[in-house]
């Protein structure tokens, strides 16, 4: 097998600048890269298996990952479910290795971000909790200390925890 890890995660968006504002001012990712597409481009559309594909891509990095956002222009996108259950069939969340999840659910909460509870102690180093980005995306800040650095991942421990 050829797979050296992820390189990135893409959402759709309808509005592409309120979730730069989002990723890059409130959580401090880098803008790497922004451009788009013309409707016509052939390689946009084989890819994308869309028929007159434009768009706006703007590629952020946090860390050694990337986040890519999509703005589409054409064709018409069918508008997401922000208050999505993140048990519906898709992808459930982005998460974040931050530094002091108290402070960045304090500093995001001041800043408007929605979060479904304050930073749960999941036990094995792990403190963690969701929120939103203001297209309703789950964002998962994750706050690891020593004894949590290793393997484990939140569902680890919430499995872990749960047995136990």
């Amino acid at each position: 097998m050829s797979i050296t890890g992820i390189h990135h995660i893409a959402i759709s968006t309808p509005d592409a600048d309120r979730l730069l504002e989002f990723y890059r001012d409130l959580l401090g990712m880098e803008v790497v890269f922004e451009g788009s597409w013309p409707v016509g481009t052939e390689q946009a559309d084989a890819i994308t298996a869309l028929k007159g594909s434009s768009a706006r891509q703007i590629l952020l990095r946090c860390g050694t990952a990337y986040l890519e956002l999509f703005e589409y222009h054409a064709p018409e996108a069918r508008p997401g479910d922000p208050e999505r259950p993140v048990c519906d069939h898709g992808i459930t969340h982005l998460c974040l290795d931050v530094d002091d999840v108290e402070a960045d659910y304090a500093r995001l909460s001041e800043a408007g971000m929605r979060f479904h509870c304050k930073p749960q102690d999941l036990g094995f180093g792990v403190r963690t909790t969701y929120g939103r980005d203001p297209d309703g995306n789950v964002v998962e800040l994750q706050e690891l200390t020593p004894a949590g650095a290793h393997s484990f991942s939140t569902a680890a421990a919430l499995d872990i925890a749960a047995t136990a």
